[in-house]
């Protein structure tokens, strides 16, 4: 005995018969929780975040404004202290021969780099969330900072040093605010296919100027490749042979020690002993054979830096691009923005985090961020007493430092692995790789974005659109191209969007359903009804869908409706399923074609397609019965005369007046509708 759907049990699932006469259980969608309301039952945004600061307690409040009280709190002497001290002696160490070699890069008096490798660290190991993470000035920054600088002032001028310590404020404000707005998701959007080009790219221009120093003579300050060259070669004839063996052998220990480090675990202090030995060995040699064609750092004031108010504030505006653009290499750290605001006031140029020294404070076992303050002590000793051993450090030694520092940044191997997996994501390696040596860092990096982002918009705007089919033996539906073997019905097309739906793409997507309508899949089940009648949407992979996708299905709707074509949607997640039925598109498409599962959708569809083709070819027949001339019916006549019948009863159907027999039961629940 029959009964209404409203009427069943809540554990009772409808029933509809499948192609070959068994069972199907279908399972009722339920409406998501809070529909019917208008606000989400989630609170705003606002609201939980009031209420999460209400429930904080002091201490709480004193690790949000100050990170370093979590660990201090926690901090176990015995197990950590030994452990921070040899990770912050290792990497101080590395960083004094370091900071000048940068400050040098940066077109800067070397004792510009150990200031800002001095205040930095303190206020960073105090304010910062990474207990790893070597603040200082790094070879990327540096040289985004030359050649800024450099087209605006000589290098040789005051000037140009207020605008490098303003340009670090600049930068630690930038930072604290995009830190503070959360704004860190922005980085996102860049792949990595791109910040890889680029930082090869870069690599390669560093390098590049710093070989003046092997070379013995000037070259031109630039970022971009051409001029370089063409002052290398320009200047070929003034070629010295003393800082050209002396720098290569430097450069030479450096990578050797550095290789050895890397590889075996037991010899890992090489890696960071290898600058200070190139500092070591290279002033011994000068002071005692004093070559003349060896130039040296000279003078280093001694002493720690003073405290200063940034100058240069007529020249903010010249400066924003640039300060962005570290900004982006800083990679929005909050407490990296407080250290760079704190080193601008003691003449510190812009610093960020440092990959290698990173490397090397995590290898050594750092363990909290004491090792930065450890660090930020011996640089704070090397200040005091040990600038007058500096003097004579020869420049080719500090430009092999910076040469084997960026060695690791080229990164060929991820062309060839890109070029071997997608050629998409090769093209934006070799575009901003190009862009950045031949235009220049700045314009390298907005090329590179730009067709970054440009590809993630064209993705978005045309996702990709499966046609499923069901695999044998099974009620799972997959791809028809990834499984030729799945079964797909005539009359039936179920299509799967992966993506959300919204403006930009729901053209592309109604597109792509007129295309199915148009150019009918081979389909290998069923009565072949010569097109589609039914279009079950699986929105599984449907994340979002906006307004105007929600106008346009109601588009779509109608244009089916006139077409008399049923949409079906399988699967959708609650947010989806309740902007859904808030707009009216459940009422529009009727609630019994809503489903948890794609298959409960395919065998209602096909107990419509069964019931009424049996009812049209049984029309067909008769009509042919009836009339004398049958036998010179024409077959595209008879062809028609089957799908009007088919096209009549299967809306019929549609509309409840279709055999009892082939009942199809309401997947809603009336009393929620």
């Amino acid at each position: 005995m029959e009964r209404s759907y409203a009427s069943r049990s809540s554990g009772e699932l409808a029933t509809a018969a499948s192609g070959s006469g068994r069972p199907v259980r279908v399972i009722p969608l339920r409406h998501p929780p809070g529909f019917g309301s208008i606000s989400s039952s989630s609170p705003p945004w606002w609201r939980a975040a009031v209420g999460r600061a209400r429930s904080m307690g002091p201490l709480e409040w004193a690790e949000a404004a100050l990170p370093c009280v979590a660990w201090m709190r926690k901090y176990r002497w015995k197990e950590d202290l030994q452990a921070d001290l040899a990770a912050g002696i290792t990497v101080g160490v590395m960083l004094v021969p370091q900071a000048m070699s940068y400050a040098k890069l940066a077109g800067l008096h070397p004792i510009y780099g150990l200031y800002t490798g001095f205040i930095p660290l303190f206020v960073y190991a105090i304010f910062g969330s990474s207990r790893q993470l070597a603040v200082g000035p790094v070879a990327l920054v540096s040289l985004l900072v030359s050649n800024v600088l450099g087209g605006i002032v000589n290098s040789s001028s005051e000037l140009y040093t207020e605008l490098a310590i303003l340009l670090a404020f600049m930068v630690g404000i930038l930072e604290c605010l995009m830190g503070l707005l959360r704004l860190g998701w922005l980085i996102r959007f860049i792949s990595h296919s791109v910040i890889s080009g680029f930082t090869t790219a870069s690599a390669i221009v560093i390098g590049l100027s710093q070989i003046k120093y092997f070379l013995g003579y000037s070259v031109t300050r630039s970022s971009k490749i051409i001029p370089l060259i063409e002052s290398i070669i320009a200047g070929a004839d003034q070629f010295s042979w003393p800082p050209f063996v002396m720098g290569s052998a430097f450069l030479l220990i450096l990578l050797t020690m550095k290789n050895l480090g890397k590889s075996n675990k037991r010899l890992r202090f090489l890696r960071a002993s290898g600058p200070l030995t190139a500092v070591v060995v290279g002033t011994i040699f000068v002071k005692i054979f004093h070559p003349p064609a060896i130039s040296v750092v000279g003078e280093i004031p001694q002493g720690l830096p003073k405290f200063s108010i940034p100058r240069g504030f007529e020249h903010v505006m010249l400066l924003m691009p640039t300060a962005v653009l570290i900004t982006g290499v800083a990679i929005l750290l909050f407490g990296l923005g407080i250290a760079n605001i704190c080193g601008s006031l003691f003449s510190a140029y812009p610093a960020t985090g440092s990959f290698s020294r990173s490397a090397v404070n995590h290898e050594s076992g750092a363990k909290t961020g004491l090792s930065g303050i450890i660090m930020g002590i011996i640089i704070g000793g090397a200040l005091m007493f040990m600038t007058p051993l500096f003097t004579d450090i020869p420049q080719c030694a500090l430009a092999a430092i910076v040469i084997s520092a960026v060695t690791g940044l080229v990164d060929y191997e991820e062309a060839i692995f890109l070029w071997g997996i997608d050629k998409k994501d090769f093209f934006l390696w070799a575009i901003t790789f190009i862009t950045t040596l031949v235009f220049g860092i700045e314009i390298g990096v907005l090329v590179g974005v730009g067709f970054s982002l440009a590809f993630v918009i064209h993705e978005s705007a045309n996702p990709h659109i499966a046609v499923l089919g069901r695999l044998p033996g099974t009620t799972v539906y997959r791809n028809t191209l990834q499984y030729p073997e799945a079964y797909t019905y005539n009359g039936i097309v179920v299509v799967r969007i992966d993506a959300p739906i919204y403006f930009a793409n729901i053209s592309y997507i109604k597109d792509r359903l007129r295309e199915y309508e148009l150019n009918l899949p081979n389909s290998n089940r069923g009565l072949d009804v010569g097109r589609v009648y039914f279009v079950i949407l699986e929105m599984s992979p449907v994340t979002y869908i906006d307004s105007s996708a929600v106008q346009a299905l109601k588009d779509l709707h109608q244009e089916y409706k006139a077409r008399h074509i049923q949409i079906a949607i399988a699967n959708p997640n609650r947010q989806v399923h309740l902007l859904l039925s808030r707009s009216g598109i459940i009422d529009l498409i009727g609630d019994g074609w809503c489903f948890v599962r794609v298959h409960d959708a395919v065998q209602v569809c096909l107990q419509h397609v069964q019931n009424s083709s049996s009812s049209a070819l049984k029309l067909a027949s008769q009509a042919s019965g009836d009339s004398a001339d049958s036998i010179s019916t024409p077959k595209a006549e008879k062809q028609r005369l089957k799908q009007d019948g088919f096209f009549k009863n299967l809306w019929k159907a549609h509309d409840g007046n279709a055999d009892s027999g082939g009942e199809v039961q309401p997947l809603l629940r009336q009393n929620l509708v």
